[in-house]
């Protein structure tokens, strides 16, 4: 009773998540474009074609493992009681019979439980094989926005670099600034060559990562989204996350599956008996016997150890449910703060890019005019660039830590059970 009672507590947690409607945040990959590559990911449809497989398996299950066999024996009987005797002969003989095994009732219901959690199982596998997916299409996705916005980056610096190349060429032929300086402008602008290479080359490759990991994804380069910030506290993402983990449920159904089968070895205990039916002939006919059979195997010890190891069997997978759902539970309150505080970083990170693109362009006006040196121009070109690419990385780690949650509590791309 204890048990079912622990069993009862840990698997209504799935139960008890709020109730709440699918989100659209912008510029999230459409649901109609993300679902149709979930459903053609080969390993979503391995984890479908196991469903089928444990349909079938829940179904043979159901039936008796036992079968009819029937008996069917020929015989002749020798009769030799002496010289005079008028038995003496050669006798036609024949059995037939017909017996099967019977399933107790307790071992069947036992055994459509086992079904029934295999087929439990692997819809939560299913479930878990759509969601990592879902994960690695949202990690590709946005990396490869992310690759996109720094080639942009890297040409924007690139065209800024070569207006001050023009202005240092400008003040060159003016008599106003060295051949030293133009010098040093024009390795600067190499180099923001090489990293505008350097960018376009990375956007290839993570293009190409993910229209061949999902084939199918159509080119159509938008802006990197905005994370939006959270709303709700931590006890919604955890009670949500757990209701709709696959992960979770995987280990729930191993641990239903691993009930029944307890349940099954202590029913088991019990022999199945065997009836059986038959009809012979003997002395060529002249004797008729009718028969009922009936065996019942004599159970040993080895049923007892067999139902102990069961139950030991259940002990462990009730830790395991409880370790899981402590795992997923320290996950999930880390991927909560981590989301805010990226979101925190991210403004700031912004703020900060603003600022040193502000002096950059005073910087660049200042130079112009004469009233700047080249280094210091160039140190807040470099300084505006690196806020840029520091702001770019603060947006990719917040959004990728923002639509994480949202996948994991399947409130996105029709993941959300019912």
């Amino acid at each position: 009773m204890i048990i079912r009672l622990l069993l009862i507590g840990l698997l209504t947690v799935s139960g008890s998540g709020q109730a709440v409607q699918p989100v659209n945040p912008p510029g999230l990959l459409p649901a109609d474009i993300a679902v149709a590559l979930l459903q053609q990911d080969p390993g979503v449809a391995a984890a479908r074609a196991n469903l089928d497989v444990a349909l079938q398996e829940a179904g043979i299950l159901d039936r008796s493992p036992y079968e009819w066999t029937t008996t069917v024996m020929g015989q002749r009987r020798v009769q030799n009681y002496g010289p005079n005797n008028s038995s003496n002969g050669n006798r036609e003989e024949w059995h037939v019979g017909v017996e099967r095994t019977f399933r107790l009732p307790g071992k069947a219901m036992a055994d459509r439980n086992i079904g029934k959690a295999a087929v439990d199982e692997s819809h939560a596998h299913y479930g878990e094989a759509r969601h990592e997916a879902a994960r690695e299409l949202m990690t590709l996705w946005v990396d490869w926005l992310a690759a996109e916005r720094a080639r942009e980056l890297a040409e924007n610096n690139l065209q800024l670099t070569q207006v001050s190349l023009a202005a240092v060429q400008k003040r060159v032929r003016a008599g106003d600034a060295s051949k030293l300086d133009l010098s040093i402008a024009r390795a600067e602008l190499a180099e923001q060559r090489r990293s505008e290479n350097d960018a376009k080359t990375q956007a290839v490759a993570a293009w190409s990562g993910l229209s061949t990991r999902f084939p199918g994804m159509k080119r159509q380069v938008i802006a990197l989204p905005m994370p939006l910030p959270l709303g709700e506290d931590v006890a919604f993402w955890r009670d949500r996350i757990l209701a709709q983990s696959d992960e979770f449920k995987v280990v729930q159904t191993q641990m239903q599956k691993t009930q029944a089968y307890a349940e099954r070895a202590r029913a088991d205990k019990v022999p199945d008996p065997k009836v059986g039916i038959y009809q012979a002939s003997e002395i060529d006919g002249r004797e008729r016997i009718s028969g009922v059979m009936l065996s019942v195997p004599i159970p040993g010890s080895v049923r007892d150890l067999r139902s102990a190891k069961a139950n030991a069997a259940m002990e462990v997978s009730l830790q395991e449910v409880e370790l899981k759902k402590r795992q997923l539970e320290s996950k999930i309150v880390s991927a909560v703060v981590i989301a805010r505080g990226a979101y925190v970083s991210l403004q700031i990170a912004n703020e900060g890019a603003a600022a040193m693109q502000e002096n950059s362009r005073l910087m660049q006006r200042a130079y112009a005019l004469g009233e700047a040196e080249l280094q210091a121009m160039l140190l807040a070109r470099r300084q505006a660039s690196a806020a840029m690419t520091n702001a770019l990385q603060a947006q990719v780690t917040a959004l990728a830590a923002y639509y994480r949650l949202l996948v994991d509590a399947h409130l996105i791309w029709g993941l959300e059970h019912g």
